[in-house]
Parts: C-alpha cells; structure tokens; sequence
C-alpha cells in the first residue's frame, strides 16, 4: 500500500503516526501497513517478541469463539466492536458458513478499516453485514445504529476482541460493557480478549511495550490484570473453559501455549 493509493480512505487518515490496525496487521503477516507501522511493529516486537504470537492467537480465538456461537449455541446476529482490518476468517465469514442468514454489524472509527471493510467484507444473499463508524467510548450511538440491522429484541453476540484495552479508564471500560450488555436480551454472549500485565502467563514485558507505543503510536492502550479483565463479565455466565488465555480458550491441543491474553466467552443469563 501506499499514500496515493485508492485505500488510503478519508482525509482524516494520518499515515504519519502508527495506528493500532495496521500494526495489528503487521503483526499477523499483512500488507495493509505503512512504514511507520513497519518500524514501531518491528521496534515493539523486538522489545516484546510474543507479541506476533499474541495477535495470532487473537485471530485463532475469534475462529473458534464464533464458531462456538453460532454452531453450539444458535446465535445468529454478531455486534463486532473494533474490528481491525480485514484479513483471513473474519467473523461474517465464520457465521454464515454455518447460518447462512446471520446478520453481522462491524463497528470501527480508524478510516482506513472502514475503506477496506465496505470493500472487501460482502454477505452472503441470505445474511446482512453492515458496518458503522462509531467509538467504543459511545455505546448508546453503537446501539442506536445497530439497531438498523439487528433486531436487539432476539440474541445478539457482543464481540470485543482487543478493544477494552484501548479505554484507559477500568471503570469506563467496565460501564461500556455493561451498558451494551444491558440492551440485549438473555441468551445474548460477549466474546472479549485483552491484554494483561499477568507475570504467570508472560505478561511483564507488555510494561515496557506498552510504554513505547503510548510514546510512539495511536490509540493509546493498557493492559490490566486477570481479575480486572473478569470484573467485564460481571452478571455473565462464563462458558467453559471461563477465562484463560487466548490461545487455550478451546484450543486442540488442550495444552496450547498460553500467550499474555485473556479471552472468555460470557452468556447473559
């Protein structure tokens, strides 16, 4: 990709500061990245090398997650909040491969997700995928603009996928989960992956990553600990395996190697 390309998207696109998605797909072998991605992904990567594990088995979780939803538990409608760019398996494809009629609304505010997203991520005939330029820190506006395309009166599946960790604040992060959760009916499920900080699964070093990229790249972002990550599914069932990293949430093998991300898969009761 380069700066004149069609795909550089809207004037509001600042290819002079890394951003989040590009690096993201970076990480995971994409060439949907400039060079400032390039340098700060490689610059981070050297500091923290399980990072590029990390945003693979971020991926391999959303594969199974909503393979899981659909297949075991019938849902048919997904909210995607902070999409990232489009790659291999995204969640539209993964649910209407199983039920063809799921309805799928993609949320994101970085410009260039959004360009690449009406381009590339088409619905089957029988299913509906939508996307909305809206912030994760606007709840409300996310509901009301879904709500165009899913029926908040039957299940939906809440998919937050590396997303909270861009909301600072624990006690905002913690009231835009429950203030999206709440405008769902029961039988809907939130699917959440986050950083941690977590010595046990080899989180320490995301200290000093995490410091250079606040320093050098967009959106800022935290890690936080296991028990702040569990406090999001407070008033939810966790399905089993609850919450663990990423990479063993339901993973063949069982004893996959854990990576400094937790994921889980809630149901509202």
């Amino acid at each position: 990709m380069t700066e004149g390309s069609p795909t550089a998207g809207p004037e509001r696109l600042d290819t002079s500061v890394a951003h989040n998605a590009r690096v993201w797909n970076y990480w995971i072998g994409g060439t949907d990245n400039y060079e400032v991605d390039q340098q700060v992904g490689e610059h981070v990567a050297g500091m923290f090398p399980v990072i590029r594990d990390v945003a693979r088995a971020d991926r391999q979780f959303l594969a199974r997650a909503v393979g899981y939803l659909a297949a075991e538990r019938g849902i048919r409608q997904f909210l995607d909040i902070g999409t990232g760019l489009p790659t291999v398996d995204n969640t539209h494809e993964i649910a209407q491969r199983i039920a063809p009629e799921s309805r799928i609304v993609y949320v994101d505010n970085d410009p260039i997700v959004l360009v690449h997203a009406r381009s590339l991520l088409t619905s089957s005939p029988e299913g509906v995928t939508d996307y909305l330029d809206a912030d994760v820190h606007d709840p409300d506006t996310i509901l009301q603009r879904a709500a165009d395309t899913l029926d908040l009166t039957r299940p939906v599946a809440l998919m937050m996928l590396g997303i909270l960790n861009f909301v600072l604040d624990t006690g905002e992060a913690r009231d835009i989960v429950r203030r999206l959760m709440a405008a769902l009916p029961s039988g809907s499920c939130l699917a959440l992956t986050h950083p941690t900080y977590d010595r046990d699964v080899g989180g320490e070093g995301n200290v000093a990553a995490m410091e250079f990229w606040n320093a050098n790249a967009t959106p800022p972002i935290t890690a936080r600990s296991r028990a702040e990550i569990a406090s999001f599914l407070d008033g939810l069932e966790p399905v089993e395996p609850g919450l663990v990293p990423c990479s063993q949430w339901r993973a063949d093998p069982a004893d996959a190697a854990p990576v400094p991300q937790f994921g889980a898969v809630a149901v509202k009761p």
